[in-house]
């Protein structure tokens, strides 16, 4: 407000190199500030200047400099365009090619804030030729250089797959995955995330970051300490294991099925959520793959998570799995109706804090988990608390499969009297003529009169 800003510019041309770049780091610190305040830098015409004699300037400068572009870029497209426009990335470039290992980092991470935000904006960064560079910078041994780079790497992988295909062409994904061991915590998650963005697009990409050699080495970052090193980790297993049958079967065989088992049962939360969609996904491609799911003793923790997660989409994310692995045969059905998941779906599902008009995404996969395995599950001991609670359309299913069922086994046809199924089913107001009056006519025919009566 005191018109400060068009005062530092001439400064940025001063001849004391200290005052240039004291003036910089002051308009960076205004631009971080917030989205207005970088406007502002950018409408005084700041970026010119700050780009004119950047070649030439000492390592000092170079750093502030990339952190003034930063510093803009992170607050929107539009300002990261601004940034595209000056032709600041020649100069950025420029900067990754630098010696001091300080100005790359800052280059680095300059391009990263520019490169997330839309395909377009990574394209250019791409375009510029800061790729290959960035490949190098991973390679180099300070740390916080890496850990910048390998998170620029994902933030320009996770547009497009042609991005990702750029990434792979310059040689990441081998070094990415040689970094996995490392015992630096932050480096790990920018190299998983950078992996993930990767092989998330395609069969082809997820083979290419199979074939570095990921496994067995990316289970032991399911253990780690770090909350942040466990969810990527478990993030790039879940992103290889949704393309392919023959993907996830390679998880199963190094052991990742039942690691990624291990890992849900030791955190809480959002750290949960990509192990729960990787078993999901496993268990959709196959029956073979289900049941590997449920030998490696997979239902038990996702029926904790169900019962014991607050947040909706990590309950959603549950109950999908459930009906994945219990969609395929009865044998599988079975399984997951003995672990007593089905009431804790129907609860979820019948829930009165989800309004009618707009159910939560919790109980919409409860339904479609609840309707999957009902269509297979001939275990009518789970089946039968259900008669008393379940909601008209979720009944039909229930009747359905005792309609099956008991005509062909008549120690089940004396249980379903004896714990009051029969009487039940008596007390059903189906319309005539119905699905649900043929099923329940094929139940009571099953039965002599007087008993029915």
């Amino acid at each position: 407000n005191s018109g400060v800003v068009p005062l530092l510019r001439p400064l940025l041309l001063d001849v004391v190199p200290s005052i240039r770049q004291t003036s910089a780091l002051a308009l960076g610190r205004l631009a971080d500030y917030d989205v207005d305040l970088a406007e502002a830098v950018v409408k005084a015409g700041i970026l010119p200047q700050l780009m004119c004699s950047l070649p030439e300037e000492n390592r000092y400068y170079k750093k502030t400099a990339a952190f003034v572009l930063r510093a803009i870029a992170k607050h929107s497209p539009q300002l990261a365009q601004a940034i595209v426009q000056c032709g600041a990335l020649e100069m950025l470039v420029i900067c990754l090619e630098d010696f001091d290992p300080g100005v790359k980092e800052g280059a680095s991470w300059a391009f990263g804030y520019i490169a997330r935000h839309s395909p377009e904006l990574s394209q250019a960064v791409v375009d510029a030729g800061a790729v290959p560079l960035l490949v190098l910078c991973i390679q180099e041994p300070e740390i916080a250089l890496k850990r910048i780079a390998a998170s620029t790497l994902s933030d320009i992988s996770k547009h497009s797959p042609e991005l990702a295909q750029t990434v792979v062409d310059a040689g990441a994904i081998a070094h990415l995955a040689q970094m996995i061991p490392n015992p630096d915590a932050k480096l790990k998650r920018q190299v998983l995330s950078a992996l993930s963005q990767v092989a998330k697009h395609s069969v082809d990409l997820a083979e290419l970051v199979v074939e570095a050699e990921i496994f067995p080495v990316v289970l032991t970052c399911l253990k780690d300490s770090d909350e942040y090193v466990k969810k990527n980790g478990a993030t790039l297993i879940r992103e290889i294991a949704k393309h392919t049958p023959e993907l996830s079967q390679l998880i199963v065989n190094s052991g990742g099925v039942a690691a990624v088992i291990d890992c849900i049962g030791s955190c809480r939360g959002t750290v949960r959520l990509p192990g729960i969609m990787m078993l999901g996904y496993v268990a959709a491609h196959s029956e073979n793959l289900s049941m590997a799911v449920i030998v490696s003793k997979g239902i038990p923790p996702l029926c904790v998570c169900l019962m014991e997660e607050h947040e909706d989409h990590i309950k959603a994310a549950a109950a999908w799995a459930l009906g994945q692995i219990g969609r395929h045969t009865a044998e599988h059905a079975r399984h997951v109706a003995v672990a007593n998941v089905l009431p804790t779906l129907l609860d979820i599902y019948m829930d009165t804090r989800s309004s009618e008009d707009l159910k939560t995404k919790a109980s919409i996969f409860a339904k479609k988990a609840l309707k999957n395995i009902l269509q297979k599950c001939t275990y009518l001991p789970a089946l039968e608390p259900l008669l008393h609670d379940a909601p008209p359309n979720i009944l039909k299913h229930i009747v359905g499969q005792f309609s099956k069922v008991l005509p062909h086994d008549s120690k089940a046809r004396r249980l379903f009297v004896t714990t009051g199924g029969l009487k039940k089913i008596q007390e059903i107001k189906a319309e005539p003529g119905s699905l649900l009056q043929e099923y329940i006519n094929t139940i009571n025919n099953c039965y002599p009169e007087e008993i029915v009566r």
